[in-house]
């Protein structure tokens, strides 16, 4: 009685692992860290036009059209943002119901609404 309990758990148990173990060929490998480093990284894919923050010839952006989608920028990053274009003092930052930062800051002496899409575009408005 023993044994063909034994070999039912045993065939049971080599069974469900055998069941388990899966081959995925012809998958690409992940990058590595000096291939992901040289193509720009995470950064270029995912926010492609954060560095094109241009003053016009007035010194406020201009009305750039800021984008909708998902922005994935905390309300920290998107003030970081705002000061790398050259605003400061920003206040009321919210992000709207398409995905843009909106808010008021300052550029020179004048109060602006800014806006900063999930590309990274800042624009003056």
């Amino acid at each position: 009685m023993r044994t063909p309990i034994a070999a039912l758990l045993l065939a049971t148990l080599l069974g469900s692992s055998a069941v388990a173990q899966t081959t995925v060929t012809g998958s690409p490998a992940a990058p590595d860290a000096k291939t992901s480093q040289k193509s720009g990284g995470q950064e270029s894919v995912t926010r492609p036009n954060t560095d094109k923050m241009t003053p016009n010839a007035g010194g406020a952006h201009a009305n750039v059209q800021l984008e909708k989608g998902a922005n994935s920028f905390t309300e920290g990053e998107a003030r970081s943002r705002l000061e790398k274009a050259g605003y400061t003092d920003a206040k009321n930052l919210k992000k709207d119901g398409d995905g843009i930062w909106r808010g008021t800051a300052t550029h020179g002496a004048q109060q602006v609404n800014v806006g900063l899409d999930f590309k990274g575009n800042v624009s003056a408005q």
